[in-house]
């Protein structure tokens, strides 16, 4: 039975390309039904557009310029996935903190990808904030996983992780693109692994 999967993106959509380079190859068997971004000029949606996969632009602004709430654009948005029935949705470089009332529509299916390892550098700068520690002698190393989505941000149960080497002569350049290429593998190999495929 093929399985159906959404992406959320806001912007270069590099993750998104693994994912479907992966499908288009064979190596995973899922089909990408949408998607989503929160920002138009997202790169990403041209990566999907140029492989016949349908977009979907879901900005915050029209939400805060019209004096609603989060959890109002949230729920718009989770209704208007949900008409997809995924059988998982893969935030991979989604900028944006989804809540409850969001996370409750969909049953746990949801992971995301993060550019640090469980309990270090939750949230925005991962990789910046993971390079300056590194610089004032605070860790040897950094990472990446990919796990549940939970209310709570990057506290979801991880999937896999993957521990990535910071080396003396890096720029943030360097690694930010180590990371990078850890992140187009292994949120692959995470979809495989939650859908059992």
């Amino acid at each position: 039975m093929l399985r159906h999967i959404i992406v959320f993106i806001s912007g270069n959509g590099s993750n998104l390309q693994a994912i479907i380079d992966s499908v288009q190859s064979g190596t995973l068997e899922c089909k990408i039904d949408l998607v989503v971004s929160n920002k138009k000029s997202a790169y990403g949606l041209t990566r999907a557009e140029k492989a016949g996969i349908p977009t979907l632009v879901f900005p915050l602004k029209p939400y805060k310029d019209a004096g609603k709430t989060r959890i109002e654009y949230d729920i718009d948005l989770a209704n208007k996935v949900r008409e997809y029935n995924p059988d998982l949705i893969a935030l991979a470089g989604w900028m944006h903190v989804l809540s409850k009332e969001f996370i409750d529509h969909f049953n746990d299916n949801i992971i995301n990808l993060h550019p640090a390892l469980p309990g270090q550098f939750d949230g925005i700068n991962a990789i910046k904030r993971a390079y300056e520690a590194f610089k004032r002698g605070e860790i040897t190393k950094t990472g990446v996983m990919v796990h549940k989505v939970v209310p709570e941000v990057d506290k979801g149960e991880p999937l896999i992780i993957e521990e990535v080497p910071i080396f003396e002569s890096d720029t943030l350049e360097d690694l930010e693109e180590r990371i990078h290429s850890v992140e187009h593998r292994i949120i692959v190999q995470a979809i495989k692994k939650f859908l059992g495929i």
